[in-house]
């Protein structure tokens, strides 16, 4: 098995602060295969470390939809 981490960045526009990036950070990594999450709030921008083809993106968005931060 590789120990290479992909990297995905998505952006959502209601990101407005710290609060905000705990929701999404804490719910995006109960994601099987989710390695790490990363919150930039000022961009808007959710980066997210993941084994290759080990994460499914549209529950990535669902989980993200789900607590009210849609992916654009």
């Amino acid at each position: 098995m590789s120990n290479t981490i992909e990297q995905t960045v998505v952006t959502a526009p209601d990101i407005s602060c710290a609060h905000c990036a705990a929701a999404i950070t804490n719910a995006v990594s109960a994601i099987s295969g989710v390695e790490s999450v990363a919150v930039d709030v000022p961009t808007k921008r959710v980066t997210i470390g993941h084994q290759p083809g080990a994460v499914d993106m549209a529950a990535v968005a669902r989980v993200m939809d789900d607590e009210g931060y849609p992916i654009s």
